[in-house]
């Protein structure tokens, strides 16, 4: 039987230009659609467009450098008479410098077809959601919310890849990268948190939003919901499903940040934090459907602030020296009796403490997880008489249930893995 072979058939000449050309009739496609009609109608459509791409694969296949740049010139020339004798009552260039950049896709698309076609089409793409994009870059993104996502960009972006990967202090503790992507991580995850509380409403907004503030503090989450239920007694169960979706939300965040430092540790407590989530997933699931519907108002305030996401990684580098001292003083048991008392103020700086621990040699991944489990047993206690003294009686009642399922699932779920294990 005849055949070809698709890699020979992919160098033939005349698929790069036809690429150049499926580049310019995709992208004059949508310009045609916004060309308008008459007089005041924009200059280039669905034919330039084409031709244009054409071009630039015909002057890359025809004559080198030399005529990709004549041809350019002229392409760029069309494109300015276009906008001086254009509509003067719309002064954007997107159409003129998108016939550009259409010329430059068809040149690339004589060497690198894939990559020209994939970008015409992202062209293509920005061009058609030009009302959403602007709807959500004028209307949806709040200034500090901008400024924010700037912060994280350039703490993944910029910062990140010039700090060292590896330990820099005598006790092999502190590694630069290792902390710097910590706080990245931790950006990130209240980033999504914010999101989440901006896109959902209605009936699930304190639910929603309690999670969210989880990603952050559960502790503050407890206490911020016990002050609504107080004030607003109808929303009581609603108050109460949003601080157990907090505790829900701090797992996932502790999940989040000890894989990052270290993925066994992340591996091993798996099973124990799972079960806890589901139990207390189920949980704040009946309260929500015992809720009645009521508004929650958009978050406002910063998506995440820097500053105490700085403190935090100070606080997981000096638990992790101060739990190397006790290792050095009174060995395994001490580092976790270090990990209890820094969970009553900070479980997620405990449990990184603990990854930190065990990706330097210094804990076995059975000790390194016994005292993240304990960390956050004695964090999550705390929970209750702050969701008594904030909330009242029937508040504190049904956060304590959550908080018991919680350990129940915590302690079950670590029994289970142990038997596992030496079993």
């Amino acid at each position: 039987m005849f055949s070809v072979e698709p890699a020979a058939w992919l160098t033939r000449p005349e698929w790069p230009l036809g690429v150049a050309l499926a580049i310019g009739l995709l992208i004059g496609l949508e310009r045609e659609r916004r060309k308008g009609e008459g007089t005041s109608r924009a200059a280039a459509g669905l034919r330039t467009f084409a031709l244009v791409g054409l071009l630039g694969g015909l002057a890359t296949l025809s004559g080198g450098g030399g005529l990709v740049l004549v041809a350019g010139g002229f392409v760029a020339l069309a494109a300015i008479a276009a906008y001086v004798l254009g509509d003067r009552e719309d002064p954007g260039l997107t159409g003129e410098v998108a016939l550009v950049v259409t010329y430059g896709l068809g040149v690339l698309a004589q060497t690198r077809p894939a990559i020209a076609l994939g970008a015409g089409v992202l062209v293509a793409a920005l061009l058609a959601f030009r009302v959403q994009l602007h709807r959500l870059a004028r209307e949806r993104i709040m200034d500090q919310e901008w400024l924010d996502a700037l912060t994280f960009a350039i703490a993944a972006v910029v910062i990140l890849p010039l700090l060292p990967d590896r330990a820099v202090d005598p006790f092999r503790l502190f590694n630069p990268f290792a902390l710097w992507r910590l706080a990245v991580v931790a950006m990130a995850l209240s980033l999504l948190g914010h999101l989440a509380q901006r896109l959902f409403g209605g009936r699930y907004g304190l639910l929603v939003a309690g999670f969210a503030a989880g990603l952050v503090s559960s502790t503050a989450a407890v206490a911020a919901m016990g002050d609504r239920s107080k004030a607003q007694p109808a929303v009581a169960e609603a108050s109460a499903a949003g601080a157990i979706a907090s505790m829900i939300g701090s797992l996932v965040y502790l999940m989040g940040i000890v894989a990052a430092v270290s993925l066994p540790l992340a591996a091993a407590l798996g099973v124990p934090l799972g079960l806890s989530a589901v139990l207390m997933l189920a949980y704040a699931g009946v309260l929500i459907r015992r809720a009645p519907k009521t508004a929650t108002p958009p978050p406002v305030g910063r998506a995440f602030n820097p500053l105490a996401v700085l403190l935090f990684v100070a606080v997981v580098g000096g638990f992790s020296l101060t739990a190397e001292l006790l290792i050095r003083w009174l060995g395994t048991p001490g580092a976790l009796a270090a990990a209890t008392v820094m969970g009553l103020a900070d479980a997620h700086a405990a449990a990184v403490s603990m990854a930190t621990l065990l990706a330097g040699g210094r804990l076995a991944a059975a000790a390194a997880a016994t005292g993240v489990v304990l960390a956050l047993s004695a964090n999550m206690a705390i929970k209750i008489p702050t969701a008594f003294v904030t909330g009242g009686r029937s508040y504190g009642g049904r956060v304590s249930v959550g908080v018991g399922l919680l350990l129940t699932g915590l302690w079950v779920g670590g029994l289970v893995l142990g038997a596992a294990v030496h079993g």
